[in-house]
């Protein structure tokens, strides 16, 4: 949900010239800006990108974007959306290794390539200490990606998440319609649920600003306030 959602802002923000979209399968979305990689996150860090630019592409419509890769003459933002459910991945011990293995390899991966800045979509209750699994797998998450090496990190932990899904999520349906009641006022309004593309808008919002702290946690009400 959040990462279509970027994918909109990225492509009305002029500081992107770029955006390369590296995922499990190939998006149905077509821009100008868009460049797409389809990579194997088990074997992520053999991919050489510049090398997958080069795989079919018809034209050389890549070969301004390789040019810049190599010379090492850009600035990289990266933002990861990548997560799941355990029902989805089947058991815990998958869903441990695509939300926190992936996660953290791939953000080794792009600062490999150059990133100065990390977006990363957690979600509310991280906390690697937790009883409860989802949350302490995002706690894991959150504490390996602050000892990569970024000028900036930014972890935005949204609560339950608004929007259109590809999957039907009963459990969590019912929850927004409950959280909604129960968080207009009080020490619930925290939970009180959120679109991705607030989530997505603030995300783009603290890439382009030069922040002050180089790691910085941005909760669900806190993304509510901007009101962007």
């Amino acid at each position: 949900m959040v990462g279509t959602q970027l994918m909109h802002q990225f492509f009305q923000q002029k500081a992107y010239d770029y955006v390369i979209a590296v995922g499990r399968r190939k998006l149905t979305l077509k821009h100008a800006k868009l460049v797409q990689v389809v990579v194997d996150f088990d074997n992520l860090e053999e991919v050489n990108l510049e090398e997958r630019l080069r795989d079919k592409d018809i034209g050389g419509l890549n070969h301004s974007l390789i040019n810049l890769l190599q010379k090492g003459d850009y600035t990289m933002h990266a933002y990861c959306a990548l997560g799941t459910t355990i029902k989805a991945a089947g058991s815990k011990e998958m869903f441990s290794k695509i939300d926190h293995d992936y996660v953290v390899e791939f953000a080794n991966w792009t600062r490999r390539l150059g990133a100065s800045k990390f977006l990363y979509v957690s979600a509310i209750g991280a906390n690697a200490k937790s009883s409860i699994f989802y949350n302490k797998v995002k706690g894991w998450v959150e504490d390996d990606l602050k000892k990569v090496p970024f000028e900036y990190l930014g972890i935005f932990q949204p609560s339950i998440l608004m929007g259109n899904r590809k999957e039907s999520r009963l459990a969590e349906d019912v929850g927004k319609v409950v959280m909604r009641l129960v968080t207009a006022v009080g020490i619930y309004r925290k939970y009180r649920p959120i679109y991705d593309y607030q989530v997505a808008k603030a995300m783009v919002h603290f890439a382009m600003e030069n922040r002050e702290e180089p790691i910085e946690t941005i909760s669900s009400i806190e993304m509510h306030r901007l009101k962007l």
